[in-house]
Order: C-alpha cells, then sequence, then structure tokens
C-alpha cells in the first residue's frame, strides 16, 4: 500500500493537484495541522489551490511506512518550502525560504486514501519566516 502514498507524494512534489486527488477517495477526509478537518475532494483541491499560491514546497528525505494489513500509514520527510504569497493570520510573505520536518497519516481503503493528517511545527515556520 505505500505505492498509493509514493504516488501521492510524487505528485504533490510535481504540483500536480489531478494526480493528488486520484489518489484519494470521494470522501478523503483531510486533517490539516492547525485547521479545520476538511471533507471531500473538492475541499481537498481548494485547499491545494490556496497552498500553491501561498508556498511553493519539496518535500525530501521521505521515509514510508506502512501496517503489515495495508490500512494504515505514514511518511516522514522534510518540508522545503519558499513563502510566495502572504497567508491570512500568518507573517507577511518577501519569498523567504524556510526548511522543516513534517509527517503524515494516512487510512487507506479499497486501494485509496481515505484520511490524510498532516503535522509540522508551525512555531518553527513562524520563527524561520520571521527571521
Amino acid at each position: 500500500m505505500t505505492d498509493i502514498i509514493a504516488r501521492y507524494f510524487s505528485a504533490f512534489n510535481a504540483g500536480d493537484t489531478a494526480a493528488m486527488l486520484d489518489c484519494l477517495s470521494d470522501d478523503v477526509a483531510h486533517h490539516v495541522n492547525e485547521g479545520q478537518i476538511r471533507t471531500g475532494k473538492e475541499a481537498f483541491a481548494a485547499f491545494c489551490a490556496h497552498m500553491s499560491r501561498c508556498y511553493k514546497e519539496e518535500l525530501t528525505d521521505m521515509v514510508l511506512f506502512c501496517t503489515a494489513d495495508g490500512s494504515r500509514a505514514a511518511a516522514e520527510f522534510i518540508v522545503n518550502g519558499t513563502y510566495l504569497e502572504t497567508d491570512e493570520g500568518l507573517p507577511e510573505a518577501q519569498g523567504q525560504t524556510y526548511c522543516l520536518p513534517g509527517g503524515s497519516f494516512f487510512e487507506l481503503k479499497d486501494g485509496k486514501i481515505s484520511r490524510v493528517t498532516t503535522y509540522y511545527n508551525l512555531a518553527d515556520w513562524m520563527a524561520q519566516v520571521s527571521a
């Protein structure tokens, strides 16, 4: 089941939202760091559009984990990014770069990702873009 996770992250790094959506179930639950849970592909696509406007990110040093039954997976990575456009409630964007560890947790059902939960240290990010 790590194949679907690898495809998801490959699409993320390529900036290919359509390919990311293809990895998701129609009723995907998207748990965002410091945010509300979004449900469904339409909400996920809207989030991706917002993120693409404000941030340019590449995930490196990826390590994938999967349960023996294939129902859950996790990934650990480094987020390498550029803050492109000011995001509401956050410091002003001036092209700052950042690098921080992150992780995602997944629930998998019928060959698709049915839950995505992503975490990173917001205080670390804020310190890097505010320096």
